[in-house]
């Protein structure tokens, strides 16, 4: 991985419990980067304000060294048409493409949760670490029924989250203690690369 710089990191997240589940990543993916993690009231109200948000950054980009990045579920969009929308955005309002990063969770954060079973066991031990190996769970992109559902299921069967899966919670648990080389969901792996791409002396 090429050098870090001291760019300062803007990432636009559509929950809070993405807020806590990066606010122990991002150090680890990126260690020395100054960053400030922006939570919106959902998916709508991220896309909603985009276009405001990327006006404002375009202003002041390049005295700041600014880099966005925006994390988005994918839920029952196209992903191909949702990267163009906001690429499109981000064009219209003056930010240049080296200056933005957009990733799309293909099946929520949970997702990423589920591919570092070894993460959820130090949070929750009941839970196994045979977990991965389970059919279901081999792609945490593709378990039948869901990821939240999944991780919902899984959880409550060990006594953890009875009255439901608190998202937040399960975020402040689980996070601290992933392996951010070691993940198997494939949109953390291409998260991860692009955001040191990002920040790279290199990009």
């Amino acid at each position: 991985m090429s050098a870090v710089t001291s760019v300062n990191l803007v990432v636009l997240v559509e929950e809070r419990s993405a807020d806590e589940a990066l606010r122990a990543l991002l150090p680890k993916i990126t260690p020395g980067v100054v960053f400030q993690i922006a939570p919106f009231d959902g998916k709508g109200d991220l896309l909603r304000k985009l276009p405001h948000r990327f006006r404002e950054y375009a202003h002041y980009w390049t005295a700041v060294d600014l880099r966005v990045v925006v994390l988005v579920d994918r839920d029952d969009d196209d992903c191909l048409e949702l990267k163009a929308r906001l690429s499109r955005m981000a064009k219209e309002a003056g930010l240049p493409a080296e200056a933005v990063l957009f990733r799309i969770v293909v099946e929520e954060l949970e997702a990423w949760f589920l591919g570092d079973v070894p993460a959820v066991n130090a949070a929750y031990p009941r839970v196994s670490l045979d977990l991965a190996k389970q059919v279901k769970f081999r792609d945490p992109e593709d378990v039948p029924g869901g990821a939240w559902e999944a991780l919902e299921h899984v959880l409550q069967q060990h006594g953890y989250h009875k009255k439901g899966l608190a998202k937040m919670i399960a975020a402040r648990d689980i996070a601290p203690h992933m392996d951010v080389e070691n993940n198997r969901c494939q949109s953390f792996q291409v998260f991860r690369d692009g955001l040191r791409r990002l920040v790279s002396e290199e990009s």
